[in-house]
């Protein structure tokens, strides 16, 4: 699977701040097995954010774009927004499962507005701009995620899963 990761902060673009975010979620999926073929810092911007999500989905280079920041209640706090423009469908599951996930860990995870969906033949997935926020997501999903990428690319074989009692 061809990946793409988005990090999205206004410190970390203008290099105030090191992206801790980016790298460790890049690690991660290519321990996955993934290919990050691509990776940029943007700030807190809907219209930018919104702008190389679609270059990257419509690019067809990768089929899955991870973002990590810019889902919680702050003011700069844009990324749902910015991705809900470019999204054809959304899926809801996803940041369900990794708010039930998180809360686990921390309380504030409620208010985490991560959202995930469909642009054309790409999956996108908001994830938190906390290293171990964005990992721990990550991983609430993971085990859906080349399902729905191969669902998204056309796959057209039955979705059956044996449930093992």
């Amino acid at each position: 699977m061809r990946a793409a990761v988005l990090t999205v902060s206004d410190r970390c673009f203008k290099g105030e701040r090191p992206d801790l975010g980016g790298p460790q979620v890049v690690g991660w999926l290519e321990r996955q097995g993934c290919v990050v073929a691509c990776r940029t810092i943007v700030p807190d911007d809907e219209a930018g954010i919104a702008d190389r999500l679609r270059k990257w989905a419509d690019g067809g280079e990768v089929e899955l774009i991870v973002t990590t920041g810019g889902t919680g209640v702050s003011p700069r706090d844009v990324t749902p927004e910015a991705t809900m423009q470019v999204l054809e469908r959304v899926i809801p599951g996803f940041g369900e499962a990794m708010r039930v996930e998180s809360l686990k860990n921390t309380p504030t995870a409620i208010l985490s507005r991560a959202v995930a969906g469909v642009r054309g033949k790409t999956l996108i997935i908001n994830l938190p701009g906390s290293p171990q926020g964005a990992l721990e997501n990550l991983a609430a999903v993971w085990a859906a995620v080349p399902h729905a990428v191969a669902k998204i690319g056309g796959d057209s074989s039955d979705c059956h899963f044996e449930i093992q009692g």
